[in-house]
């Protein structure tokens, strides 16, 4: 077992703009010397030992040499910490040597994955042989998709405590963004565009709302992907970017817990953009952008001069004031099988891609390692709904900036 292990949390990729960040979060919320053993790994000791500078961390914060190319390096590292927050992405071609490297030392897991078909394929190989060893596997805990995946699991919580059964319908609503995505989420997009290209199942999981639910198949889910008027909000609706991957880690809480919000239970997400014609035209404006910047990442020749000029670079990222400054809001409107609504809303404090993305999965990681037994959750491949629910919730309120709430 790992209660034995040198460290709770060591943060893998912590050279990187997003690992810095919750290095940062590490060092100015559980600190030094306060109960909360981490260390910080990479590729580089030099670029690491820069980073202890830059944050100002103590120069006796352990660094750790890793590489994903580096299998071994990966099975060293594994068997010195409980829980290991990985930041190293795209995951489709850097993640999978060190999922099986905890899964090998029944170490925990933490990353901020939002790539279905990687998800799908790493839950058919190690699900098995996590359960075996008792690692539990925690993929997509930053923006994607804990404030939607938490937002369902608080809100079906409160329905089954206050209503005495859970709702069977419910519409995620981004009612308030500001603040981008971040390198890392861009090149994830641009790896998992290029590997359809050559294996014409991705589509088609992506494609799947049930697609991490393996052996079940629910409902049919609302496309969302459309331009519709949501009398339950009172205002107009365009697709959302991230529903893609949100919908299913929702879905699969849902069926890792037993299906105990039912096996009808409907979901989908959108983003508003205000009522009257107003709301109709930033909504439709919206669509078109969407629309068209799907349809230049489909495009090589524009792909290759995005790589180059105009996005970011994983590694990459905002001002700190544009961090600081940014936030956001969902809302979740649940309905019963007899038509009883409960309302919830979920908000966060800094911009979505950096700023809390990096709390969210620091808190993750030690949920998992102070907060959550192995009764409660044994090992296996999980979302951060189905495994750490109630007690996360707690976390992110307390240290991330996060509210969780219900609303009239």
């Amino acid at each position: 077992m790992t209660a034995d292990r040198e460290f709770d949390v060591i943060v893998y990729g912590a050279t990187g703009f997003t690992g810095r960040l919750v290095a940062e979060h590490m060092l100015a919320t559980h600190g030094v010397g306060r109960g909360v053993k981490w260390a910080m790994a990479g590729r580089s000791k030099s670029k690491l030992e820069g980073v202890r500078q830059e944050i100002g961390a103590p120069a006796d914060v352990p660094l750790i040499i890793a590489d994903a190319s580096n299998p071994a390096s990966l099975d060293a590292m594994a068997q010195r910490a409980k829980v290991i927050i990985t930041t190293v992405g795209p995951y489709q071609l850097y993640g999978e040597p060190m999922v099986a490297a905890c899964v090998k030392a029944g170490t925990d897991y933490v990353d901020l994955c939002g790539e279905p078909a990687w998800m799908a394929a790493m839950i058919a190989k190690y699900d098995a042989p996590a359960k075996a060893s008792g690692a539990r596997i925690v993929f997509s805990c930053g923006f994607d998709s804990i404030p939607f995946d938490l937002g369902v699991t608080f809100l079906q919580n409160e329905a089954i405590a206050r209503l005495g059964v859970p709702v069977r319908r419910v519409r995620g609503r981004v009612r308030k963004m500001k603040g981008g995505f971040s390198g890392g989420t861009i090149a994830s997009l641009m790896a998992t565009l290029e590997a359809s290209k050559k294996d014409p199942t991705i589509p088609r999981t992506l494609g799947d709302p049930f697609a991490l639910t393996p052996g079940f198949k629910g409902p049919a889910q609302p496309s969302g992907e459309t331009v519709e008027r949501d009398d339950a909000a009172g205002q107009w609706a365009t697709p959302f970017i991230m529903a893609m991957i949100n919908t299913k880690n929702v879905h699969r809480s849902n069926h890792l817990l037993g299906r105990r919000w039912g096996a009808d239970f409907v979901y989908d997400e959108m983003m508003l953009t205000g009522d009257g014609e107003g709301g109709q035209k930033r909504a439709k404006a919206a669509k078109r952008q969407g629309d068209i910047q799907n349809m230049m990442l489909n495009f090589p020749p524009t792909r290759a001069l995005l790589r180059r000029f105009a996005l970011p670079k994983p590694g990459e990222g905002p001002s700190k004031e544009e961090r600081e400054t940014g936030f956001y809001e969902a809302a979740f409107h649940g309905e019963t099988a007899d038509g009883r609504v409960l309302r919830a809303v979920v908000k966060g404090d800094k911009d979505p891609g950096y700023g809390s993305t990096s709390k969210m999965i620091s808190e993750s990681a030690l949920c998992l390692a102070r907060d959550v037994s192995r009764d409660e959750a044994a090992g296996g491949v999980w979302t951060p709904g189905a495994a750490l629910g109630a007690k996360l919730i707690a976390r992110l309120e307390t240290h991330a900036g996060m509210k969780f709430s219900l609303e009239n």
